[in-house]
């Protein structure tokens, strides 16, 4: 496994996502706005209905830009220190409740009738966001989820079980590159853009480095801020924040993270890749 832009995209994307919803996605977003986060493009019907009804936009997505090389550092293998778990999950009949505190390097999951939705944490994940993160999973495959604050259950479930584990393993870097990407605000009006605007751009320029999928970290550098208001589209107030990130491209020996019997799991599209128990 490497780390690509994808990568970095949905780390940025988690960051946005807890930043403007800490305690997770059943709660009111930190400006009150209702805010839709995710990468790629914006469909243009439904950014058009989103932008009727008040509800704001947030775009990830890697620059147009060219990507620049700036491998320098010798090829080695680096051990990655396993993570204490600090963040823990108890289970009462189809319900998970979790708690503690998070560390990237964590993973979190739920097993549904065998089939398993893991998710690994982020920085500045919360418990809440933990289970906000993994009720998504569970939607988007067709079960009927109930989420509150830190609680997520199935009610149909036949079999239900949840864990939080933490792995280990090595890195060797093999090259690394530099490149822009764009956080992309879609507002239906300037007082929602001037509200959350700050509030992500704050939350990404506190952090020097980020978590990436494979267990290496990107740099974070902000790269620069445009404001755009469109004449001739009254509704839409956009604002484009743009970081750069420097992120490496890494070969990878991982001590796998035991979670739900013998199987592959996949968090997060591509966090980790390995036999669980």
């Amino acid at each position: 496994m490497m780390a690509d832009q994808a990568d970095v995209e949905a780390a940025l994307a988690a960051i946005v996502a807890n930043a403007l919803y800490p305690r997770g996605v059943s709660a009111p977003s930190t400006t009150g706005s209702i805010c839709r986060i995710y990468r790629g493009f914006p469909n243009t019907p439904a950014l058009d209905a989103d932008l009727a009804a008040g509800v704001v936009n947030v775009t990830v997505m890697a620059s147009a830009a060219v990507v620049k090389n700036v491998t320098r550092y010798p090829r080695r293998w680096v051990s990655v220190a396993p993570v204490v778990e600090v963040l823990s999950v108890a289970v009462t009949g189809q319900a998970a409740v979790f708690s503690g505190t998070c560390a990237v390097g964590q993973l979190a999951g739920i097993k549904v009738n065998g089939a398993v939705y893991p998710y690994a944490v982020q920085a500045n994940d919360s418990p809440a966001t933990v289970a906000s993160n993994i009720a998504a999973l569970l939607r988007a495959d067709g079960w009927v989820a109930d989420y509150a604050g830190a609680v997520v259950g199935v009610p149909g479930a036949e079999t239900f079980t949840a864990r939080v584990v933490s792995g280990a393993g090595s890195l060797q870097e093999i090259k690394r590159q530099q490149q822009d990407f764009k956080i992309t605000l879609w507002c239906p009006d300037l007082a929602s853009r001037d509200a959350v605007a700050p509030v992500i751009d704050e939350a990404l320029a506190d952090l020097k480095f980020i978590p990436l999928a494979d267990g290496s970290y990107a740099r974070l550098i902000f790269a620069g801020s445009v404001a755009e208001d469109n004449a001739g589209d009254a509704t839409l107030y956009r604002r484009d924040l743009t970081y750069g990130a420097e992120y490496p491209t890494t070969l990878t020996q991982v001590t796998p993270a035991m979670l739900f019997g013998v199987t592959t799991v996949i968090a997060n599209a591509t966090f980790v890749e390995n036999i669980q128990s």
